[in-house]
């Protein structure tokens, strides 16, 4: 299931967009066994490197089944659609209003609550530059593959929007993308504060008490009133396997980018709670591209918006239907 929230928190707003598992049925034949546990190795002084938990082992073959049984149902698709998923410029510009405008979460009490609420354009006008952010625990191996994915689909964002983003590895980065195994993430709440002076206990414990229907999710902050981004991080499960990491890649960070809702009628889309689209599709490239048009303000409501919209999309897709 994949949703979008939105919420106040302190000083700085505050949109999140959360990735859950859909509740799937393993599938048949027998479960591989887990992986063997690293020993822990001396260092210098004696100082063990660290090591994972049989929780999070545990949690990286709950998260392989899931995978193999969307799988096995036809979802998780990567062709980006076809003409089994054609859509026409009317849809495209209802699909917008409804991910970039409405919101889907509302903070009460220090707890996000399901409420379908109506927001305003939320977008970057900064250069978006990106940073992955590995737990010490994460292996050699699924850094390069994560660090290339990041830099392969920061290009992509960049095209599709037409926005700067960029990755980078130095102090500059405003959009941290954290890759953490189960223990590392539930004792993550120092660096986050560090990452983001201000950041509520809300968000904190939401990252800090991910429970496992959650795959990952992501915060995008603003100044203020000022619904323009200046600091985005997402947070994503280390357990995961590549398709469902590289899935939350390509969702948190579009979320993040200012497409922060999800709606069933979305598709071919990545925004829609059905898993049907592991990776951004050309759908929701249209959708960055309207998101990030000069034509548009930065928080403007459904309304002023919808027709500036509705010119885009057809001006984008012309006659095709």
């Amino acid at each position: 299931m994949r949703s979008g929230a939105a919420a106040r928190n302190g000083l700085l707003a505050v949109s999140l967009a959360l990735l859950a598992a859909c509740e799937a049925t393993a599938p048949s034949g027998p479960v591989p066994a887990p992986p063997p546990r690293p020993e822990a190795t001396a260092t210098a002084g004696d100082v063990q490197a660290p090591t994972r938990s049989s929780a999070s082992y545990e949690l990286e073959q709950h998260y392989a089944r899931v995978q193999a049984d969307l799988l096995a149902q036809g979802l998780l698709r990567t062709d980006g659609g076809g003409p089994d998923t054609p859509f026409a410029a009317h849809t495209l510009a209802k699909n917008f209003i409804r991910i970039a405008l409405y919101d889907e979460y509302v903070s009460r009490a220090g707890t996000l609550v399901a409420e379908q609420t109506e927001s305003q354009l939320r977008r970057w006008q900064a250069p978006v530059r990106m940073q992955m952010v590995f737990g010490d625990t994460v292996s050699p191996e699924q850094r390069r593959k994560d660090s290339a994915s990041l830099q392969s689909y920061a290009r992509r964002l960049a095209i599709a929007s037409g926005h700067p983003v960029s990755v980078t590895s130095g102090n500059n980065a405003n959009f941290h993308v954290l890759m953490l195994h189960e223990d590392e993430r539930r004792n993550y709440g120092p660096q986050l504060r560090a990452m983001v002076p201000g950041i509520g206990e809300t968000a904190v414990r939401t990252v800090e008490d991910m429970q496992r229907d959650t795959f990952c999710l992501v915060f995008a902050f603003s100044q203020g009133s000022n619904p323009a981004y200046t600091r985005a991080v997402a947070v994503i499960r280390a357990e995961h396997p590549d398709l469902l990491r590289l899935s939350c890649i390509h969702e948190e960070l579009a979320q993040g980018m200012g497409l922060a809702n999800d709606s069933p009628a979305a598709r071919p889309s990545i925004f829609n709670d059905d898993e049907e689209f592991a990776l951004l599709t050309r759908h929701d490239e249209l959708l960055l591209r309207i998101l990030y048009d000069r034509r548009l303000s930065t928080g403007m409501d459904a309304a002023t918006a919808r027709p500036i919209v509705t010119e885009i999309a057809n001006e984008l897709l012309g006659g095709e239907s």
